[in-house]
């Protein structure tokens, strides 16, 4: 069977190589929505959930939480874990904090990206409050203490493979971002004003 038969073949096969660039163009489109929804879902890639409260219930079996922070070549803060371990019992919440420091005399905007391992235990690791859930802004050479409280579900004794996981290790990697219009036009007006007498006195 042809398909557009009254067309021409060169038109034909153009037509017909277009409509296979806007399909594979559709379906990368919605592979990303897709992957996440997936990834969120199963724990997969070690991707955590998000929970509204803590866990109603409290085992006596506790479980390791390991904290690791990295920046992306191009992020120039530095960013680190307060502490680099914690020992809870599943289903307590914990509270952790990271800190960051912007060394720049400009404003820097950044976002976290995150995962835990083993990527099995992501589906069990949630998250009541991250500083991950939105883009941080750090003006010149602040320093910041960012909180996550979170709690590792009680279901994950019980799962074929969780059950023999004993440490989990939370691991954020902070990317440089554009600058929020808010922050961008603060930062404008900021720099016009610290110029402008210096500016005058050239000028005079």
């Amino acid at each position: 069977m042809k398909f557009f038969p009254n067309l021409p073949a060169t038109q034909r096969t153009a037509l017909m190589a277009s409509a296979v660039v806007v399909m594979m163009g559709g379906l990368a489109y919605a592979s990303v929505p897709f992957y996440d929804w997936f990834c969120r879902v199963t724990g997969f890639g070690g991707i955590t959930n998000v929970a509204d409260a803590g866990s109603d219930v409290i085992l006596d079996q506790t479980i390791k939480v390991r904290f690791d922070a990295s920046t992306d070549r191009d992020m120039p803060w530095s960013f680190s874990p307060e502490v680099r371990e914690m020992e809870l019992r599943i289903g307590e919440t914990g509270l952790a904090y990271y800190e960051a420091h912007n060394p720049l005399d400009v404003p820097i905007a950044g976002q976290a990206a995150y995962n835990v391992t083993p990527y099995e235990a992501g589906v069990f690791f949630d998250k009541i409050e991250c500083f991950c859930f939105t883009e941080q802004v750090l003006q010149p050479g602040e320093t910041v203490m960012m909180p996550v409280s979170f709690f590792v579900d009680p279901a994950i004794v019980d799962d074929r493979e969780g059950k023999y996981v004993h440490t989990i290790t939370l691991s954020y990697t902070f990317y440089q971002i554009d600058l929020p219009e808010e922050d961008l036009q603060a930062a404008v007006t900021s720099s016009t004003l610290t110029t402008a007498p210096q500016d005058a006195i050239e000028t005079n």
